[in-house]
């Protein structure tokens, strides 16, 4: 691993595996956008989440995806402790401090990259966007989307002043 480029750090969510054993759905694309941004094999990925669905924690079910796309292990560092997208951003952001990192590639669904983006920079991470294509959705779906953001957000903002 070298870290004379930012980290693409990827966000995690509930993972879905298509039958061939790929990832699928929303942690698939955003896993998938990572590894197409990687550029000539020199990226290194920092994966964050660490909810657990179905006994896999989602950071290990994007480090295994990196690894099984090519990328190697020793490329990949985990985050496995997270339980929502600030705790993502705060636990994140002090392994990056740990190794003298404050700029990174961050790469989370589009209609969560707002919130997400704001969280780390609160943490002391500047993020450079990388949001993963969102398919078309009903409009419920979306509204449901914009109005869990749009809570989130007030209630990150309520919390950040407290600590």
């Amino acid at each position: 691993m070298t870290l004379d480029h930012p980290p693409l750090v990827v966000l995690g969510c509930r993972p879905l595996w298509s039958n061939d054993g790929d990832l699928k759905g929303a942690l698939g694309r955003r896993v998938r956008t990572a590894w197409e941004r990687r550029g000539a094999g020199d990226a290194w990925f920092l994966v964050s989440g660490g909810r657990t669905w179905g006994g896999v924690v989602e950071a290990d079910a994007m480090a295994d995806a990196l690894a099984r796309a090519g990328v190697p292990r020793g490329s990949i560092l985990r985050e496995r402790c997270s339980l929502t997208t600030r705790d993502n951003a705060r636990l994140s952001a002090a392994i990056l401090r740990r190794i003298g990192v404050s700029k990174i590639t961050l790469v989370t669904c589009e209609w969560h990259m707002a919130r997400a983006a704001m969280l780390f920079r609160r943490a002391g991470v500047e993020p450079d966007l990388l949001p993963a294509p969102t398919p078309a959705t009903t409009p419920l779906l979306r509204w449901y989307r914009a109005g869990h953001e749009w809570v989130s957000t007030r209630l990150d903002a309520r919390w950040g002043a407290r600590g």
